[in-house]
Parts: structure tokens; C-alpha cells; sequence
């Protein structure tokens, strides 16, 4: 039956090796990450916890070590506490540089998020801009074409004034600018009668 002293130093050791298992495995996920910083803090919470059980782990595997009765199983068990504290240091090189791999492709990360919204505020800046130009052009066409209209309409109203003064000389000179393009029943009877039309159709002076 074996002594408790040697169940301890198993299960010592056996515990020793668990959490230097999981310190690896933890270092390779923070090798691995990629952000946020808050999962990068999450792991090294993690690491900082096996670290300290493996700590205590091995503080107690040298602890029965000196108490060995024989000093051939002193020597052996304080030769592996020196290897796994060994292990453990190495772990912890690997640590730091796993955070800064990871620190560094963090900051990478921020960087070109960084230039992409650069590149969208650039992009919607320009798209305000050409919207813009498109609205002036526009409303700068409509001002032509409602020119264009006015000056055609000015146009006809001339050209009919010039074709009824061609017609009927003189008849036009009490007539104002524009009237010719809606005349009244007033002005239309005028029109005739000072031309020697009745009211009737026939010239004055003339038998029905």
C-alpha cells in the first residue's frame, strides 16, 4: 500500500501537468486572437489563474520533497520541481509574447478600421456633393425653360400685335401691350366699330 506522502507527490504531479496543459492551451488562444482587446483580457484573466494553481502545485511538490526521509527520493523529487518550475518560466516567456502578437494585431485592426470609415466618410462626402451639383443643374434647367417659355409668349403676343397692326392700322394704338392675347367683348366690339364694322357684321353707313 503506498504511503500518503507518495499519493500526495502523485497527485501533485498529475495536477502539475493539468495546468500546464491548459497554460499552453490558453497562450495558443491568446497567440490566436484577434480582438477585442476585451477578449484578450478575458484570456490573460484565465492564464493568471492556472499560473498561480500551478505555482501553488509546485510549491507543494517541493514542500514533500524536503520532507523525503531518504535522501536518493529528496534529490529526484526536487529535480522535478526544478524542471517544472523551468516548464513554467518558458510558459511565461511564451505569455508575453503571445500578448504582444496579439497587441499588435489588435492595433493592425483598429488601423484599417480606422482608414475604412476614412473611406466611407470620403465616399458619403462626395456622393452629398455630386447630389448637390445634380439639384443646381436641375433647377438651373427649369430656370432656363421657364425663360425660354416667357420669352416665347412675349413672342406671340408681339407677333399677333404686329399681324393686327399690318391688318388694321391704327386700330391698335389704344390698346395696351399684351391685351390682343385675351381680348374682352368690350374690346372686340370696339375693334369693329372703329374699323367701320356694326355690331350686326355690316360696314357703317351702309343699308342692311
Amino acid at each position: 500500500m503506498a504511503a500518503p506522502q507518495d499519493v500526495h507527490v502523485r497527485i501533485c504531479n498529475q495536477e502539475i501537468v493539468k495546468f500546464d496543459l491548459e497554460v499552453k492551451a490558453l497562450i495558443q488562444d491568446i497567440r490566436d486572437c484577434s480582438g477585442p482587446l476585451s477578449a484578450l483580457t478575458e484570456l490573460n484573466t484565465k492564464v493568471k489563474e492556472k499560473f498561480q494553481q500551478l505555482r501553488h502545485r509546485i510549491q507543494e511538490l517541493e514542500q514533500s520533497a524536503k520532507e523525503q526521509d531518504k535522501e536518493s527520493e529528496k534529490q529526484v523529487l526536487l529535480q522535478e520541481v526544478e524542471n517544472h518550475k523551468k516548464q513554467m518560466l518558458s510558459n511565461q516567456t511564451s505569455w508575453r509574447k503571445a500578448n504582444l502578437t496579439c497587441k499588435i494585431a489588435i492595433d493592425n485592426l483598429e488601423k484599417a478600421e480606422l482608414l475604412q470609415g476614412g473611406d466611407l466618410l470620403r465616399q458619403r462626402k462626395t456622393t452629398k456633393e455630386s447630389l448637390a451639383q445634380t439639384s443646381s443643374a436641375i433647377t438651373e434647367s427649369l430656370m432656363g425653360i421657364s425663360r425660354m417659355m416667357s420669352q416665347q409668349v412675349q413672342q406671340s403676343e408681339e407677333a399677333m400685335q404686329t399681324l393686327g397692326r399690318k391688318a388694321f392700322p391704327g386700330a391698335f394704338s389704344f390698346f395696351p401691350f399684351g391685351v390682343l392675347t385675351h381680348p374682352s367683348s368690350e374690346i372686340v366690339n370696339f375693334f369693329l366699330l372703329e374699323n367701320g364694322f356694326t355690331e350686326e357684321g355690316n360696314e357703317c353707313g351702309m343699308p342692311a
